[in-house]
């Protein structure tokens, strides 16, 4: 089966990383910036499950790009999905498939209305890591876990299952990829809320008795997604809250990473599409404020690299 993961970044590139250290055969369409990077420094990864360094990964172009791919894995950021779409377009064949590793859900209709539904998975990524200056991937947690399903005429057939499954990450199929999504989405909006709207760490957040923004950011997202047929389940619930509650962890969003980068953010894609899916009923203050704070940093932004140029 081969593979084509877009992009080489914290997140496509960790994963792509450990399917090519396992004998896949994978290739990666990369931009010149992070093609020079490769030929470098390598597709490196630390991590607690092992480091890696492929001195050579396979590159590909979108300019040259020609032939079909069974399987296009994609983790762009979402306001690169337009063009990143126009790049791999050429691989996909009549029978190629999708796994898109995105936050949110708005992604779908987007890469639905480009390629058909039924070349369109769904797929949710848990993991924490970052790119250095040098381009390698540093994982900033020990969960790794990568998890996929059908959606409708979108079928997963066990080639696939048995190809993603490789040695360093858990490779997990589910039956109910989007409730995993959904609640998934529950917690990245929270914590993206949480952490950019403090600008600051969740140990940070509890130190200044500030758990119940975190708290309540849970339950105004957790709302909106039972409002939408998707209510998490406790589990779900229990584990975003351990993690956005713990005293003195160091966790942050990489949305609060990319603001003290002063890059582009997921704005809209993350916070903004889940308040848009709220009922007019639905009490979102929190959730509300850290919409604005987000989109404020954004206009700030835009102002600034105006000025600079």
């Amino acid at each position: 089966m081969r593979i084509l993961v877009v992009g080489a970044g914290a997140i496509g590139g960790y994963f792509g990383a450990r399917l090519l250290a396992a004998g896949r055969d994978v290739s990666f369409l990369v931009r010149p910036r992070r093609a020079e990077q490769l030929r470098n420094f390598g597709l490196a990864v630390t991590s607690p499950h092992g480091d890696l360094n492929l001195s050579a990964p396979p590159l590909r172009y979108a300019r040259s790009l020609a032939e079909f791919y069974d399987l296009v894995i994609l983790s762009c950021k979402s306001y690169d999905l337009e063009n990143s779409m126009d790049d791999f377009a050429p691989a996909m064949g009549p029978d190629s498939r999708v796994l898109p590793l995105l936050n949110g859900l708005r992604h779908l209709d987007t890469l639905d209305a480009r390629f058909g539904a039924r070349r369109v998975l769904g797929g949710l990524a848990r993991i924490s890591s970052t790119l250095d200056a040098d381009g390698r991937i540093h994982q900033l947690g020990p969960f790794n876990e990568l998890v996929f399903g059908s959606r409708g005429d979108a079928a997963i057939d066990q080639d696939v299952a048995q190809t993603l499954r490789a040695p360093g990450f858990e490779a997990r199929m589910s039956a109910e990829i989007l409730h995993e999504m959904w609640e998934k989405w529950v917690f990245i909006a929270a914590a993206a809320a949480t952490t950019s709207l403090m600008r600051a760490a969740v140990g940070d957040i509890v130190a200044a008795n500030a758990v119940h923004i975190p708290m309540g950011l849970m339950q105004e997202c957790a709302a909106i997604a039972a409002e939408n047929g998707f209510a998490p389940r406790e589990k779900a619930t229990t584990a975003g809250l351990a993690v956005l509650t713990a005293p003195g962890s160091p966790f942050t969003a990489s949305m609060l990473r990319d603001i003290e980068q002063r890059s582009r953010i997921e704005a809209d894609h993350i916070v903004g599409d889940l308040l848009r899916r709220a009922s007019k009923a639905a009490h979102t203050p929190l959730l509300g404020t850290a919409y604005a704070h987000l989109k404020a940093y954004e206009s700030r932004r835009e102002r600034e690299s105006r000025a600079q140029h």
